[in-house]
């Protein structure tokens, strides 16, 4: 199980014709959140000519978007198509455009809201999450460098580290590698050092 989103609030700008537009995006969990991010941004730039905004999220499987005075059709909806396109859910992007007084005409501003979207998600950085094992692994000190060498080859991911009188670490990653780091260890460490499921969570994974 798995979807991409965004790893953290992003921001960038562009010129266009005079016209200033600035997209802005965060990761939202729910609907409450997303619109607490739009009325921050509506504050921060309440002299702008618009806030257009779009959000998607897997709660409810909810889609929403504002054109926000723009002529219909030519904000929200190139700004909610690009967040599409890009297969992000979970979070909200806000297309602020401070009017230069040149019209950019219906599909000058579709290609702008398109693009002022787009450079919000890239500062965004999007992200693959995916539910990953938590695991647990107990080894000696005399195991733990081959443990911690075996750990990162067989994609476990090592969240943190314990030290009393044996070597405990906290790790997580894919479930269908599972298998491959049991036998890895078993070999390593003769069969002494185990890797203990302790939940499940999702994680931040690379986009492949």
């Amino acid at each position: 199980m798995e979807y991409i989103t965004v790893k953290s609030e992003g921001m960038d700008q562009f010129i266009e014709k005079k016209s200033r537009f600035i997209g802005s995006c965060k990761p939202v969990k729910n609907e409450e959140e997303a619109l607490e991010f739009i009325s921050e941004l509506r504050t921060k730039y309440w002299d702008a000519s618009h806030n257009v905004y779009a959000y998607i999220l897997r709660e409810g499987n909810i889609q929403r978007f504002s054109d926000d005075g723009e002529p219909q059709g030519t904000a929200g909806i190139p700004v909610i198509d690009t967040m599409k396109k890009s297969g992000v859910t979970d979070a909200v992007v806000v297309a602020t455009r401070y009017f230069g007084g040149i019209l950019l005409g219906g599909g000058g501003l579709i290609r702008a809201y398109s693009h002022t979207a787009g450079i919000a998600l890239s500062a965004a950085q999007r992200v693959r999450m995916k539910q990953c094992l938590k695991l647990r692994i107990v080894c000696s000190y005399e195991s733990y460098g081959r443990v911690q060498t075996v750990v990162p080859e067989c994609g476990g991911i090592v969240d943190g580290t314990e030290f009393t009188d044996a070597v405990t670490l906290s790790l997580h990653m894919e479930p269908e590698l599972f298998e491959g780091l049991e036998r890895r260890l078993a070999d390593a460490t003769s069969g002494r050092a185990l890797a203990e499921k302790t939940g499940e969570e999702f994680y931040p994974l690379s986009l492949e």
